[in-house]
């Protein structure tokens, strides 16, 4: 099966820095909102298929799979030892870049505290040491506008990042809340894209203000603003899809779900001409290979594949000169 994603150049839109350095990645699991997850909308992707294999489920179960694993290319938040051996992953199943964030998280309900706050320079030690086969994301927190402005400067002028992604749910706010602005100027002013979660909160996070439809005010605000409506908006798949069709500067990516279980309305839209230039491929960490796998095994077109697997990332991330 490799030789066939190998066919297919691809960038993740979508990862953590998990997939190269997984001692960095701490365990969340020892957070409340991680904790209910595991037993709800994670429940069955934590479930070894295997019968024998209590062992790698109490792994998952516990946050320590990272540990009990050495690779990333099949397993679900696996992650790798390095960059180095991140990219013999890539080189294998065909990824021309994977964008990591140092992404932050903030507890709305249980820690009113970060449960996510990655470093950046280790990302942009990886940008550097991959020669930009690893894409570095900032991040942003409307808590700390300022730190995370500057942030965002420093990760693009001195680090190489290309791009921010953030999760506006965890802070209980709407993407056109006015805390987030200085934000998306600062990504005008350095043109970078940015991205940010749409859709239900798989933790326990406020999820109305996840609804697709309230980016609408950032797009027409900025509209030379890139931006990607991250995790597909399910269960507004209907407004996330009238987003993406309706304004020429917003894209999204299905990232956090596998190919299989991805809504029928959203893959229609995907193989459809108002929609194949607009989609992204990212796995949120879920598995470089099975991820794309499950993806090249839907029944669209063979131009909608490469389309979204690739073209339309390299675009939204200016990496088409690459």
């Amino acid at each position: 099966m490799s030789s066939e994603l190998r066919d297919y150049p691809s960038i993740d839109i979508m990862n953590h820095i998990l997939e190269i350095r997984r001692d960095l990645a701490g365990n969340p699991f020892e957070f409340r909102e991680f904790q209910i997850m595991l037993q709800t909308t994670f429940r069955k992707l934590t479930q070894s298929p295997k019968k024998d294999g209590d062992d790698e489920k109490k792994a998952k179960h516990n946050g320590k799979e990272s540990k009990k694993k050495s690779g990333g290319g099949t397993g679900m938040l696996s992650g790798h030892g390095s960059p180095a051996e991140c990219v013999a992953d890539m080189d294998e199943l065909g990824y021309k870049h994977i964008a990591v964030c140092a992404t932050k998280m903030w507890s709305y309900h249980y820690h009113h505290d970060f449960i996510m706050n990655y470093p950046m320079d280790p990302i942009g030690e990886a940008v550097k040491e991959t020669g930009g086969r690893i894409v570095g994301a900032a991040s942003y927190s409307p808590f700390h506008i300022g730190e995370s402005v500057a942030d965002v400067e420093r990760g693009v002028k001195e680090l190489g990042f290309k791009y921010v992604w953030f999760h506006p749910l965890s802070f209980g706010l709407a993407p056109n809340d006015r805390r987030f602005y200085p934000l998306y100027q600062k990504c005008v002013e350095l043109d970078i894209a940015v991205g940010f979660q749409v859709g239900h909160s798989a933790e326990v996070l406020p999820s109305d203000c996840g609804r697709p439809m309230l980016a609408d005010d950032v797009a027409i605000d900025f509209p030379d603003l890139r931006i990607n409506l991250s995790h597909t908006g399910w269960p507004w798949v209907d407004e996330w899809c009238s987003m993406l069709w309706r304004h020429p500067n917003v894209y999204g990516d299905i990232s956090a779900y596998y190919a299989k279980s991805l809504d029928d309305r959203l893959v229609k839209f995907m193989d459809s001409g108002r929609g194949r230039d607009k989609v992204l491929f990212g796995t949120n960490g879920l598995g470089l290979e099975r991820c794309k796998r499950e993806f090249l095994e839907l029944d669209i077109a063979e131009k909608t594949k490469r389309a979204v697997l690739y073209d339309n990332v390299a675009r939204f991330l200016n990496l088409e000169e690459d």
